[in-house]
Formats: structure tokens, C-alpha cells, sequence
């Protein structure tokens, strides 16, 4: 291994060094016209807040801290450093369903748990994304008896990774297909997204004083339908 030392602005240093006094005379107001457009040129990315706003909102998905079985294992091995999640802004887990975006089916699921898993992510804001991790949450796997339920059964998942248990690349596989998925659409809720429209549930008491309630309880964006 060869060590060498360079002053300040020479070497490999030089160019960097060079960017940072172009900095600089541009905040002072040095800088003449034809440095400003090329200072500019090369320094400044524009695009439109549309954009800004999808990105955001994809690089910053918070996953519920909820795990079920042996999957949540991996789970867990997927935020360390061998993987490092965190580039793509999913490391950051809430133990709050009202603070998390999407949660992770870690699991095999019985049918005195899914009530409990439909609760908790009753409790989750639009837009809320499902991820069922496994064979087990996405077709029951090696458990295939009465006691078990597939994750689709009863709520909308938006993705399924295979496996028994997937490995931790398989799982950020599928967390940048969401990605992506939110990206293109970062605000429409799960009724949009399935065309679940008309299909919510409500007191029935309270439908029959307003019949446009079915509109208006427990989904984003209610009240754009009416009813005849």
C-alpha cells in the first residue's frame, strides 16, 4: 500500500477544492456571467415539486416494528449493515401503527390472529401498504390446515415475497418493487388501489340518517361518490 500526502487544492483534491471556491464567489456574488452558468450548469438540479413529493414519500416508508414467526427474523437482519436498508429510507421502524406506513406479515397467521392483525392496521394512515413475507402469510406454506389464513384473505397486499423464510435480499427485492409502486403513485389509498370503492363498512344505524356515510367512514379521500 502506497501512502502519499497532497496540500490543500492539489492532487486528486484539486477539482473538489476548485468547487468549493466557485461556492463560495457565488454566494458573495463574484462570480461573472459566464462562471454563474456554468457554476449552475453543473451544480444545480431542477425538476418539478410533483417529483420532489413522490420521492420524498418513497424514500421515507416507515415499517411497523410486528413480527410473527421465523420470518420476522429476517426481517430484522435486512435493517443491519450487510444490507443496510436504510438507503432506501425503510429502516426506520415505529412501534406505533399510527406513526408506520407499511407492515410485514412476518409469518405463519392463525385465524384467532388475523382480527388482531386487521385491528393494528385499521390503526395505520392512508396510504398504508401491506407486504406478506413468506409462504406462510402469502399461501399458509408447510402449515396448509384449518388453523392458518393467508394474508390476502383479509387485507389488500400489496406485494408478496416468496420463500421459506426469504432471504434478506429477497425481501429488499420486494421493498423496492413497493418503492417503486409508491413513486409512481405515492397518495392513493388501498380502496383506489384495488378498486374497493362502495365496499366499506359502516353502522348500519348511522347509513340509514346518511345514506352517503358508506363514503364518508373509515376511508381517504370519502365523500366523492353519492349515492342515488
Amino acid at each position: 500500500m502506497e501512502v502519499s500526502r497532497h496540500g490543500l487544492g492539489s492532487g486528486e483534491m484539486q477539482e473538489f477544492r476548485a468547487r468549493q471556491m466557485r461556492a463560495r464567489d457565488m454566494l458573495r456574488g463574484d462570480l461573472e456571467q459566464a462562471e454563474m452558468e456554468e457554476h449552475v450548469e453543473h451544480s444545480v438540479l431542477t425538476t418539478t415539486l410533483d417529483k420532489v413529493g413522490r420521492w420524498a414519500i418513497g424514500n421515507a416508508n416507515f415499517p411497523l416494528s410486528f413480527g410473527l414467526a421465523c420470518c420476522a427474523i429476517e426481517w430484522m437482519s435486512h435493517i443491519g449493515p450487510r444490507i443496510d436498508i436504510a438507503r432506501f429510507g425503510f429502516e426506520a421502524a415505529r412501534a406505533t401503527p399510527r406513526q408506520a406506513d407499511t407492515i410485514f406479515l412476518s409469518g405463519r397467521i392463525s385465524i384467532k390472529m388475523a382480527p388482531v392483525i386487521r385491528r393494528v392496521w385499521e390503526q395505520m394512515l392512508e396510504p398504508r401498504y401491506v407486504i406478506a413475507m413468506g409462504a406462510c402469510s402469502s399461501s399458509m406454506g408447510v402449515f396448509n390446515i384449518y388453523a392458518l389464513v393467508p394474508g390476502d384473505k383479509f387485507l389488500p397486499v400489496d406485494l408478496h415475497v416468496p420463500g421459506c423464510p426469504p432471504r434478506p435480499e429477497s425481501l429488499t427485492h420486494g421493498i423496492l418493487k413497493l418503492r417503486a409502486a409508491i413513486l409512481s403513485q405515492p397518495t392513493q389509498d388501498w380502496r383506489t388501489r384495488y378498486g374497493g370503492r362502495g365496499t366499506e363498512e359502516v353502522v348500519a344505524d348511522l347509513l340509514r340518517e346518511n345514506p352517503n356515510a358508506v363514503h364518508d367512514i373509515n376511508v381517504s379521500g370519502g365523500g366523492k361518490g353519492q349515492v342515488a
